[in-house]
């Protein structure tokens, strides 16, 4: 009894302590007043730079663009002078699980896999978290769109556009449902071998089984014609007539071909190349089918032993010096890796990509390949006021250092759990050195 009552009033004294941990930043108001950025080095996001530049939005959108010289009106702005301070577009992050993982060891913090093989009528919209701490993190590198991609079996369902601002996914939402993930059946696959314990490459032996589901689902999806429900085949008929996108998630050459000429054999028009570790390879076959290619293995090492390991760092300038529309990826859905975009962009700009091409890589390209270039990945008159101010090179990680940010114009707050860990433990052992 005496224990359980030491246990009771001990849990007791635990409640009644302050508990400190970090908050997701409250959604920005909406811009109240017209802006000018003054003075700065706007890098538009299509390969030019405007030195001496000045940028203006209004009720969420550029207004003006241009120098200091071009007389643009600044009546009325509330003016911020960067004095010779960087402007980017805000970073466009693709396939990414932004939002839908929040801890990847704790399964009910999950909700981007779903059970079985086909599963296009799943949403990431309706399962998006705009409370997820993760999202601060990728805001204070200069990503302000993502696309929340679900994961998992052979069709994984459909992905959004969202902006890394609102209260809810309703809110956050830039384009709902841009189009489907098929992940293509590898041929090989690893796996342990009892007898030695080691990992080996061996054939997939559920390779036929699994394309010829996916060729009786097509099939079943052409002839649909709405009755009786079937929601997965309901989900699918915009591949048809060119609204949504296929996002084919494959890396080896033979996968990549073998993907490709399915989806054309049923009409699939508007196909993206994702993960694309071989594309090189295939770089014709790209060209000629008119893929583009979300790039994903930058900091990673080669798919082949043979390759150089500066491979994956050359890939992206190769592909766009062969003619192949190609953005960069954040690493593969990888929770951890997704807020290092940039930097990606950065490793690719030091073999062999002009630095404002590798830039275009993580905004204007990847808006292309997203749909929604239209509303951001340039800074031009028009489009959202989707940007950021930064004290160096965005794309490098020396001189990188986020001071603001706006989405559509309202001014977002990047404090976040990783900035208040550095304020407590600097002032930790500020103190102590002061003893």
């Amino acid at each position: 009894m005496n224990r359980l009552i030491t246990h009771f009033l001990l849990l007791l004294t635990l409640s009644l302590l302050p508990v400190v941990h970090a908050i997701v930043p409250v959604p920005a108001q909406d811009q109240s007043e017209p802006i000018a950025i003054t003075g700065a080095v706007i890098h538009v996001g299509d390969g030019s730079v405007i030195s001496d530049g000045i940028i203006t939005f209004e009720a969420g959108l550029i207004t003006a663009i241009g120098t200091a010289g071009d007389g643009i009106d600044l009546t009325n702005h509330l003016l911020i002078d960067v004095q010779g301070r960087h402007v980017y577009p805000g970073f466009i992050l693709p396939n990414s699980t932004l939002g839908l993982i929040e801890v990847s060891s704790v399964r009910a913090t999950n909700d981007v896999f779903e059970e079985g093989d086909i599963n296009a009528s799943v949403r990431s919209a309706i399962a998006y978290n705009t409370d997820s701490e993760i999202i601060p993190a990728n805001r204070f590198n200069g990503i302000l769109t993502v696309q929340a991609t679900p994961q998992g079996g052979l069709i994984s369902g459909s992905s959004s556009v969202f902006k890394l601002d609102g209260w809810n996914w309703e809110d956050a939402m830039l384009v709902e449902d841009v189009g489907l993930h098929l992940h293509w059946p590898s041929y090989t696959q690893r796996r342990r071998n009892p007898e030695i314990g080691l990992f080996e490459t061996a054939d997939n032996e559920n390779y036929e089984g699994q394309t010829q589901l996916l060729h009786s689902l097509f099939q079943d999806a052409q002839a649909y014609t709405g009755q009786p429900l079937n929601l997965n085949l309901l989900a699918m008929r915009p591949l048809f007539n060119g609204v949504a996108k296929l996002f084919i998630h494959a890396d080896e050459a033979k996968e990549i071909i073998s993907s490709i000429r399915f989806a054309r054999r049923y009409g699939v028009q508007n196909i993206v190349l994702v993960g694309g570790a071989d594309a090189l390879t295939v770089k014709d076959f790209l060209l000629a089918q008119d893929v583009p290619v979300i790039y994903e293995r930058i900091h990673e090492l080669p798919l082949r032993d043979w390759q150089d390991v500066d491979t994956p760092f050359k890939t992206p300038f190769m592909l766009h010096d062969a003619g192949i529309k190609v953005g960069i990826g954040g690493g593969a859905t990888s929770v951890d890796r997704q807020r290092n975009l940039p930097f990606f962009a950065g490793t690719a700009a030091a073999y062999g990509l002009d630095r404002e091409t590798a830039l275009s890589m993580v905004t204007s390209i990847n808006a292309e390949i997203l749909g929604v270039a239209d509303r951001v990945g340039t800074l031009e008159v028009g489009k959202d006021a989707t940007l950021f101010i930064s004290e160096g090179d965005a794309l490098d990680m020396r001189t990188s250092q986020v001071l603001g940010a706006y989405i559509q114009g309202r001014d977002i707050d990047l404090f976040g759990t990783q900035q208040e860990l550095y304020e407590r433990f600097r002032d930790k052992y500020a103190n102590q050195l002061e003893r």
